[in-house]
């Protein structure tokens, strides 16, 4: 006779403590999982970035001339002082001002009427589009150049070409050959740098454009709207931030443009803006603390606006996320 016995329970399976009793450290070390592939270049980018910026830093509070190597020493904020005291330096930091915002604000308004334009169905848009965009993807120096020589030259430029051209016609041959570099140089500079800049502002508008809710416009066209009341009343406000991110941005860059001063007038008759005036600091006067103390102010400047920039786009993000 046989008699029943209980089934022998299982053993228990180990569960380390780690897993059981510390959920985040298991999070922790997953996340640390997932962006370990990431540090390589991270440590590549504090190398080739931040690393550079603390040695600028550090050399902007000493007095260091190179042309005197042996009378090196710390110097505080007199740098920083000299920055913000020189005539110079001063007029540097106003140009890099009125510079900034001339062509950002053209630009914007230029791209938006492009954008508007492109916004619309017609024949060869694809075309438009791509040729509107290739000022942007020329290099910065090439550009300056094209205007320098082939566009702003007195002698055989294609502005005093045409109206060489244009008085021809009416059988005059004293024809006005404004030297456009020399009369107006700052000018000059900001029309390179606006060609340059507005397919991007253009590219930005026109996806804010694209994003724009349809129904919206033709619920306001049917109640008989006019194209004029939708642009004010509907268009700007929804492009609002759009606008915003496109002048940050442009801000952004154009305050560190250097090429276009360089190749149009080297910085003569008062085109100078900061970032030259850094590169004569330091390669023609050898100061290299000043020039570092300079250089933090614009670093400084830049990343307030990238702050505002950062905001803007973060804004844009939970927008788009929350339709």
């Amino acid at each position: 006779m046989t008699t029943a016995t209980a089934p022998r329970p299982r053993a228990a399976r180990h569960i380390p403590a780690t897993m059981g009793s510390h959920p985040k450290a298991r999070e922790r070390a997953i996340a640390w999982a997932r962006r370990a592939p990431l540090l390589p270049a991270l440590v590549f980018l504090i190398v080739v970035t931040q690393l550079p910026f603390v040695a600028t830093v550090v050399i902007s509070f000493l007095d260091w001339n190179s042309l005197r190597p042996g009378r090196t020493r710390f110097a505080g904020f007199a740098n920083y002082a000299e920055v913000l005291g020189n005539a110079d330096l001063r007029q540097a930091i106003l140009t890099t001002i009125v510079l900034t915002v001339s062509v950002v604000l053209a630009s914007l308004v230029l791209g938006l009427g492009l954008a508007l334009l492109l916004d619309r169905k017609f024949f060869g848009r694809g075309l438009a589009r791509t040729l509107l965009i290739a000022p942007f993807l020329v290099v910065p120096v090439a550009a300056a150049l094209v205007w320098k020589h082939a566009i702003l030259n007195p002698t055989y430029g294609l502005i005093n070409g045409t109206l060489t051209w244009i008085w021809s016609l009416f059988g005059s041959q004293d024809a006005p050959q404004p030297d456009l570099l020399s009369q107006t140089p700052l000018a000059a500079v900001v029309v390179s740098l606006v060609w340059q800049w507005t397919p991007f502002m253009m590219l930005i508008l026109l996806a804010g454009l694209q994003s724009r809710p349809g129904d919206v416009v033709e619920a306001a066209q049917m109640d008989g709207a006019t194209p004029f009341q939708i642009f004010r009343h509907l268009t700007l406000p929804h492009l609002r931030q759009y606008l915003e991110l496109g002048g940050l941005l442009g801000a952004i860059y154009i305050v560190q443009n250097f090429d276009a001063v360089f190749t149009l007038t080297s910085g003569g008759l008062g085109t100078a803006n900061l970032p030259y005036a850094i590169y004569q600091t330091f390669y023609y006067a050898n100061e290299y603390g000043l020039a570092s103390a300079a250089g933090v102010v614009v670093v400084l400047g830049t990343i307030l606006v990238a702050t505002f920039a950062l905001r803007t786009v973060f804004s844009l993000f939970q927008k788009e996320a929350a339709r």
